[in-house]
This record gives C-alpha cells, structure tokens and sequence, in this order.
C-alpha cells in the first residue's frame, strides 16, 4: 500500500514537471518573470468592495418577499440580485492581485478558483471569454499550489460572496510539490515546525500567529518611543557570557585565535552605554542558553533589555504594567485575554507580593523566621524538596517558591524583594541586605520578566562576582564570572538605574493563547535528521544480516570492552511472585527536557499504551542530551509510587544498564532502547 502511494506521488510530481517544460516549451516560463504589479489584497478587495457598494446603493430598497411562495421570491431575488450587479458592473473596482491557488473547479467555458495572500483568500471567477481561449486552456492545467497574478473587477455572487472576475490570468509561479489535502491541513507538529512554509500556506491560525507577533514587537517600539528610549544593539559574541544563570554555546573565532561565546544576555553591555550617558536604552535580540527544550524553552530565543537611568525597580513595575496593558489593547483589542479557556485582566492594577509573603500564604512558611542556611536545609529535607550542597537559605527559599507558589500565579502579579544569593546584579534592599531590590512578573503561572534596581557599587559587585566564581568553580555550569571590563565601568560610575528583561516569545505566546513556544517561532530549533539520513544511506549501500540490527539502530559496531568492569551478580534470590510483582512496559518518548535549577534530572514525557502521558524523571543529564531521546522506545516500571523531585512527581522509573570502568570510579551509563517497532504500552514478561 505504502510502496503504491509512493508511486502514485512520483507520477504526480513527474507530471507537474512536464507541465513546466510544457510551458517553456511555448515561451511561457513563469520563472522568467520578474515582477507582477500588485496593487490589492484580499481582506482589502472586500473591503473596498463593501464600502463602494454601500455608497452606490444606498439608495436601493431591498423586496418584500413576505407571503410570496419559494418560486416567485427565488424570482424576485434573482431579478433584484440582477439589477444590483448591473448598476455596480457600471461602475467597476478594478485590481491585481496575486497569491497561491488553493482551490480549482473547473465547469466548461468557466472555473472558480480560490487565491490565497497574505491577507487570506478570495474567490475568482475564470471565464473563456474574458481571458481569452489559449489562457483559459492553460489555466486548465494548472495545479493547486501555482501562484497567479490576475487582474480584473470586484463583483458580488448570487450567494453573496464577493469575489473578482477575471480579465486577465498569468502564472508567476509553478508549483512542482503537491500541497498536503486541504480539508486536513497540514497536523504533523514536527512536519510544521520543519516544514514552516507549508505551514503558513496550509493553517491561518499559523500565519495569523507570525503577523500578530510582529505587531507585538511594533507595538513595544512604538510604546518605548513614546517614553523616549532609544534601541540599540550590542554583541553576540562575547568573551565573557554574563547577566544570566545559564549555560552558553561556546565557540572559536578563527582571527583572533580566541574561544568565545554566544551571549545568553543583553545586560552588561546595556549597562555601560547607561555609564555613557545613553540614560534610556533598549535591545531585543537573539540570545543564547545551551539549554534543553520543552513547551515554553528553547535554546535561541528573542529577548528584549531596557534599562533607564534615575530609577528604582518601583519606575519598572509601572513601565511593565503600562506596557503589558498597552499590548493587548492594540494587539487584541482588549486588556481582558483568554488563555486556553482562562481569562487574564491585564486591565486591573497588578497584584504585589514578596517572594517571602507569596512563600507564606501558599506553604505556610515564613522564612523571615527561618534563621539560617542550616535551618532552611533542615525544612526542604522535611518538605521532600531536592537542593545542592552549596546552596544557600536564599537558593532554598526560590526552591520553595518555585514548588509551591508559581503554579498559583495566574492572574498577573510581581513578585519582589528576592534573597541576594540568586541575583548577584541587583542592588540590596537598604533595610533588609538579606534581600535585593527585584521583581518578576509572574501571568499564567509563567515568569514574564525580570527587573532590579541595577547594582552599581562596584565593591559590592566584585563581592558578588567572586562569590559567583566559587560557585563556577565548584562546578555549577550557570554561574557568572568576573567582568573586569564591567567592573571598571561601574568605577567609572553608573546612575541610580531600573533595569528589566522581557521573554518576547513568552509574551508573544500569552497574547495569542498559542501552547508551545514552537508554535511562536518561525523557525523553532530542532534536532537534525542528517544522522537518520546517513543511517539511510549506510543501508542502501550496504547488506545486512537479518540479526544484525533491530529496526532502530545503525548496524552493531565492533566495540572493545576490555575496560569495562561490572558489579557480581547478586547472591541471593528473589521468589517469582515478588518479581513478577513489577509492571515492565515499553514506552516512546513523547517529549524530554532538562529540569530546571538541576544539573542531572531529565524529565520524560512517555506514551505508555494507555492514552494519558506518563511523567517520569531521571537523572541521566550527564549521560545524554534530551532532544537526542526524542522518538525513542524505552523500558519504564509503570506500577512504583509516585516520588516528588524537584517538585515534579515522577511517576515510574526508566531502566538504564550501569558499569565501571577498570581502575577507575568512573561510571557509564546506557539508557535500554529497544526496537521501534514494539508498541507502547507493550509488557515485558
């Protein structure tokens, strides 16, 4: 079945190429030609058309059909549907237009059509007698998919559609692909995320989500304008990855022999156009986060920095709130959204809590009694939540919000006044240097930005600069390192300044109750199918033993296991029952993404067989990347208790084959893969 499609497909392309050569053939190349003078669009032909008809027939009184049977009313409409498109094909709009057919009906000496553009579709009328007979057979053999330019008058149908009779038809493009079945479109998530352009020709709501989203970043230019910031643009590779928590993509730069990063922030270099003189500054820009990927991530994202000079964080709350309620009033018409069924007021004033007073009223802690590192250590141990060695009462208490507090925010609220360990670039609060002068906007539970009053004592910032280099060197990935560039501008000397950090494409997904953060990116990252086309090709060219590969892996490679070392087999026996006990099932991983704030656990989203996702995590970051499990088939226990880890309860566990090395404590570890082609839910006996 599968080997006749294909070759159906083939024989369908194969003619759609001979209609090209065809149409060279004959001197009607349409990629000879070069421009086509457009002068409408289609939202706007119907427009202009409603608009002029209002105004030609104002005067026109619709009939009376009241007690007349079907026959004489269908009469009366008809010789009135007549009358009116007479008096307005007296007085004709002509336009051009030109788009992508996506729709043909052929009917004789006259077809329809539909052509889509940018603004969305309209109908076509393609009549023999008005395009002339040699057009018309060529538009005859035409495919869904070509794009036209067509130029003709705006009329309106017997059925009421508006709609553009055409005088003249020219093929601009022709379409050698076949477009997926119009009535379903284009679902395949990975086939839109990869495939963009089809997805913006085959789903409006995709196309509608791009144009809204420039309007987004429109409408903050505009409302900064407004407030007299200036935009500016600084660099993306840097020596020194700053202004963030977060891993960077490393690089080489070839000329100057020197290892360099992308940046994952916009920040310091900002703060030193402030030291300039530059007192109102903004970028947005592509920044960088060698990081995983899951619904509201991904690791090259769009962010926006401003950052003005005689200001506190207080002057950025007020900014943020004006501006949020200024977005959704141009962009969506109203300060009241809806999110997947939710409704946000961004109309009213923003609720403020402390991360400390959000702690109290959600988990019933207050950590202005907790009274050190020790004591906060003691009640996460209570409270199940998992933290690292060297953190701090502060890291335990954003532990604690980030379990009990974030999933309660969905009306939008700041959160303010957070610990001074997790923000080494925020100034202390002057009446409790426990705590900094910060805030994020929490809306939908999402963290919408991030604001300080900026630190600009440049002691203090060494301090805290050093305290983050320990925390490098102790491994932690995330941590910032001394900017000594930025450490003398800071001498040099920085105004009192507010600064914050909007995530566009987080604002972009509120805005338009879009789901995922793909479904807000053109061009979202995904992991390469080169390594599944060499694997292609190695088994074209290559004849493999039936046993040699399982239906998901490359063929076996010679591997050398004279270094392995592995564990004794345990001595003592375990009955059949007690076994058995355990509930083994293949599962396919729907999704994988790095745990925040955790440098080992991956959390797993399986298709386990029974319809509803499966969550489990592991912690195997050191061993693989998550985008690389993605699609796999793996082995889980599905009937363990459910166990909370950072905050997340991970329901089973995954199986994975562990060993040593020889004279070494070095330990490697191999997550079970198994064939694809087991389905999920299958149980292992």
């Amino acid at each position: 079945m599968a080997e006749q499609k294909k070759q159906d497909t083939n024989q369908l392309l194969k003619v759609r190429r001979e209609k090209l050569a065809d149409l060279q053939a004959n001197g009607k190349d349409p990629f000879q030609i070069t421009k086509f003078d457009q002068t409408h669009h289609s939202l706007e032909v119907k427009n202009l058309y409603e608009a002029h008809e209002a105004e030609i027939l104002k005067d026109h009184k619709t009939p009376d059909v009241e007690g007349l049977d079907e026959a004489q009313a269908r009469e009366v409409l008809k010789q009135d549907y007549e009358e009116r498109r007479k008096i307005m094909d007296a007085n004709p709009i002509h336009v051009a237009i030109a788009g992508r057919m996506m729709f043909k009906r052929v009917m004789g000496k006259a077809s329809f059509c539909n052509i889509q553009d940018l603004q969305g579709n309209i109908q076509v009328y393609v009549a023999r007698d008005a395009i002339g007979e040699e057009s018309y057979a060529d538009f005859k053999k035409s495919d869904i998919g070509d794009i036209f330019g067509l130029e003709g008058f705006a009329f309106r149908t017997r059925t009421g559609e508006i709609s553009i009779h055409a005088e003249k038809m020219t093929m601009l493009t022709k379409s050698l692909q076949i477009l997926p079945e119009k009535f379903h479109g284009l679902t395949d998530t990975d086939t839109r995320y990869r495939q963009r352009y089809v997805d913006l020709i085959m789903n409006q709501d995709s196309k509608n989500v791009f144009i809204k989203r420039s309007q987004i970043l429109k409408e903050i230019r505009n409302f900064l304008a407004g407030r007299d910031f200036m935009e500016v643009e600084t660099p993306m590779l840097v020596s020194n990855a700053g202004g963030a928590a977060a891993r960077p993509f490393e690089t080489h730069y070839n000329a100057l022999n020197e290892d360099v990063k992308l940046r994952i922030s916009l920040e310091l270099y900002l703060k030193r156009l402030i030291v300039g003189g530059l007192e109102r500054v903004y970028e947005i820009g592509r920044v960088f986060r060698n990081e995983g990927v899951d619904t509201r991530h991904n690791p090259e994202f769009t962010l926006m920095e401003l950052y003005q000079a005689y200001t506190d964080y207080e002057g950025m709350m007020e900014l943020t709130e004006s501006m949020f309620r200024y977005l959704a009033e141009k962009v969506c018409g109203s300060t009241k959204i809806s999110y997947n069924g939710v409704e946000i007021d961004l109309g009213k004033p923003f609720a403020r809590m402390t991360m400390n007073e959000a702690i109290k009223k959600y988990a019933g802690i207050d950590f202005d009694e907790v009274a050190d590192d020790e004591a906060a250590k003691k009640l996460a141990d209570e409270h199940h939540i998992e933290y690292e060695a060297h953190h701090k009462k502060g890291d335990i208490i954003n532990l604690f919000f980030e379990e009990y507090c974030e999933k309660e925010l969905i009306q939008p609220t700041f959160i303010m006044d957070h610990p001074i360990e997790i923000s080494p670039l925020t100034k202390k609060k002057p009446s409790d240097p426990s705590k900094v002068e910060r805030f994020e906007l929490f809306c939908n539970t999402w963290e919408m930005c991030n604001a300080y009053s900026e630190l600009n004592d440049p002691i203090d910032q060494r301090e805290r600069f050093k305290a983050q280099d320990a925390l490098a060197d102790a491994g932690d990935e995330e941590a910032n390192h001394t900017d000594e560039d930025f450490l003398n501008a800071l001498e040099i000397g920085m105004p009192p300044t507010g600064g914050i950090g909007y995530g566009i494409d987080r604002l972009v997904m509120l805005l338009t109750d879009s789901q995922a953060i793909r479904d807000v990116l053109l061009f979202p990252t995904m992991k390469s199918l080169d390594s599944d086309k060499n694997a292609s090709k190695a088994d074209d060219t290559a004849e493999v033993a039936a046993n040699d590969s399982n239906g998901f892996f490359t063929p076996n490679e010679k591997i050398n296991f004279s270094n392995v070392k592995v564990e004794p087999l345990f001595e003592e026996d375990v009955d059949f029952d007690t076994f058995s006990k355990s509930d083994f099932r293949a599962v396919k991983v729907k999704e994988c993404v790095a745990v925040p704030k955790s440098k080992k656990l991956l959390q797993f989203t399986l298709d386990d067989g029974t319809g509803t996702d499966r969550t489990i995590l592991s912690g195997i970051h050191a061993y693989y990347e998550p985008e690389e499990l993605v699609g796999k088939t793996l082995i889980a226990i599905t009937n363990l208790p459910p166990r909370k880890m950072m905050g997340i309860e991970s329901c089973g566990m995954l199986l994975s084959a562990v060993n040593n090395l020889k004279d070494s404590e070095d330990e490697e570890l191999h997550l079970i893969m198994v064939d694809n082609h087991i389905p999920a839910g299958a149980k292992l006996y």
